[in-house]
């Protein structure tokens, strides 16, 4: 009987935490922060447990940093908006 390695879990978290700070603004901000340390944290383990998951963490990796990264630029992109909105209305 072959034995299977099972998936690790915190990969599975780092990935669907990195899909959401994709499309929930703000919140994304944090949540990009978090998926980016569960994948950290999958990948050591991955590498102690010898367990599957490491496409799911590198995947989780990049929508966390692309989610941090869209964001800044929705923040920024606010805030620069907010003083020519009010400046028109005036």
């Amino acid at each position: 009987m072959s034995e299977k390695n099972q998936t690790n879990n915190s990969s599975v978290v780092s990935l669907t935490v990195g899909i959401l700070s994709l499309f929930i603004p703000f919140i994304g901000i944090i949540l990009g922060i978090i998926g980016i340390v569960f994948s950290r944290k999958s990948v050591k383990q991955i590498n102690q447990t010898n367990e599957n998951g490491r496409g799911l963490a590198t995947a989780g990796l990049i929508c966390s940093i692309v989610g941090i990264i869209m964001q800044i630029l929705l923040v920024l992109g606010y805030v620069a908006l907010v003083p020519v909105s009010s400046y028109i209305t005036n």
